[in-house]
């Protein structure tokens, strides 16, 4: 599963190359493609929670793995026929599914064992995500990208506006087949899991969360937790989908940046991989979320300083530095929130919203200014924010009842001792 739904995410750094030219658009309007998916996120998560309310983890799954298949059969259908608004919508559904599957998801790999092993599990959902999405760039542009730097050329060239027309008409058919495919394996998952041993987790039973306590005002780490997530999304988006656009400004073909998202996403599989072997063995969540953003600043100023494929280079490692901050920040922030966990997952996941906010502000200033400035500026702060919540802001009184203070240690037996159903047991 999360194979399929990471495929479809990271396709959205060969999409902006892709809309740019199929609707004859500049990097603002290209980057509506990345806004408008992420932004899915800030507008549906809270349903998404009142919704697996109603159905449980489970079969909120399922579902929205249904609308990410309705939402991929629209974006080939409006893309085929050069709709942007309806191009635009499609992805807007795929977001939507996304939001509900992540809501259940997230949690559901939290709580399933121990929440100090939490970012463990989540590293090896990561490794299934992150091979998906070196694989996504490739396909896409052996399917529909290949011979793009010709038929821009081609285009600019054309005899008449009704030549370059069909030119785009043809190409944008290409994308029509590979997201009908894509609806179907969507649908066929979703029947899957409905199908597979899952066990059914419900965690609106559990009572570690003091009832006195103010809902999740009583819980100052969460919403710094919210905000880390919101900045972390938009660094990883960054650079995963704006790396092509970052080094279009050296001049480098479309031919070349097309696949620059998989150097990316190449980056963060071998960074899960090295979390994987770490945590906790060697450093707590804690201390290797810290140890990534410090890295991050220094990948960020590295990339400053350098220019072209080492300047690329540099952004791509950024994969490595981003891979185990989700992992750690997810359960470091729900950690305690007892039955206010579902409300509590469905905001973090609002914060997904940052993938929309942070590189629309990057496309948007570098019309004005140095694109490289612009992307040290965007992402040095949110690093530094990152290494505050990962030495600081998680401890922030997870939650104080009658003056006490639950330290980490309580609040992760909390979690463990959590009440919880399981489907036929």
């Amino acid at each position: 599963m999360f194979f399929i739904f990471g495929f479809v995410t990271w396709l959205n750094g060969p999409l902006i190359a892709f809309v740019k030219l199929a609707f004859t658009l500049g990097d603002v309007a290209a980057f509506l493609v990345p806004m408008v998916f992420y932004a899915s996120y800030l507008f549906l998560a809270l349903p998404a929670a009142a919704i697996l309310r109603r159905t449980g983890m489970k079969r909120g799954m399922a579902l929205g793995l249904l609308v990410m298949a309705l939402g991929a059969a629209l974006f080939g259908q409006f893309a085929t026929m050069r709709l942007f608004g309806g191009a635009l919508f499609g992805l807007f559904v795929i977001g939507a599914g996304l939001a509900l599957l992540q809501t259940a998801a997230n949690p559901y790999i939290s709580i399933v064992g121990p929440i100090e092993s939490a970012a463990q599990r989540i590293a090896v959902m990561g490794i299934c995500n992150k091979s998906a999405g070196i694989m996504a760039p490739i396909v896409f542009g052996l399917l529909v990208m290949r011979g793009v730097g010709d038929l821009a050329a081609r285009a600019a060239v054309a005899a008449s506006p009704a030549a370059r027309e069909a030119l785009l008409d043809t190409f944008a058919k290409k994308i029509h087949g590979p997201y009908l495919v894509m609806a179907a394996v969507l649908a066929l998952l979703a029947f899957g899991v409905l199908r597979s041993p899952l066990p059914e987790l419900s965690v609106g039973a559990r009572h570690d969360a003091p009832r006195e306590a103010r809902g999740l005002l009583a819980f100052p780490h969460f919403w710094l937790g919210v905000l880390c997530l919101f900045l972390y999304v938009g660094v990883e988006v960054m650079a995963g989908d704006a790396i092509g656009t970052y080094g279009a400004g050296f001049g480098l073909s479309i031919a070349q940046t097309g696949y620059f998202t998989s150097m990316t996403l190449a980056g963060m599989l071998a960074g899960y991989v090295a979390g994987l072997a770490i945590v906790p063995r060697l450093f707590s969540q804690e201390r290797y979320l810290a140890i990534s953003a410090a890295l991050g600043i220094v990948l960020a100023v590295g990339a400053y300083l350098t220019r072209g494929y080492a300047s690329v280079g540099f952004v791509a490692a950024l994969g490595f530095a981003n891979a185990m901050m989700w992992p750690a920040i997810f359960p470091l922030a729900i950690r305690g929130l007892g039955r206010y966990t579902e409300t509590g997952s469905a905001i973090m996941i609002m914060a997904i919203c940052g993938g929309a906010i942070v590189p629309q502000l990057f496309a948007v200033l570098k019309q004005h200014h140095d694109f490289q400035l612009v992307f040290l500026l965007l992402i040095v702060p949110a690093y530094a924010y990152i290494l505050f919540f990962a030495v600081l802001g998680n401890r922030v009184n997870r939650t104080t009842v009658n003056g006490m203070a639950m330290t980490g240690t309580a609040t992760g037996a909390a979690m463990n001792g959590m009440a919880m159903n399981k489907a036929g047991a």
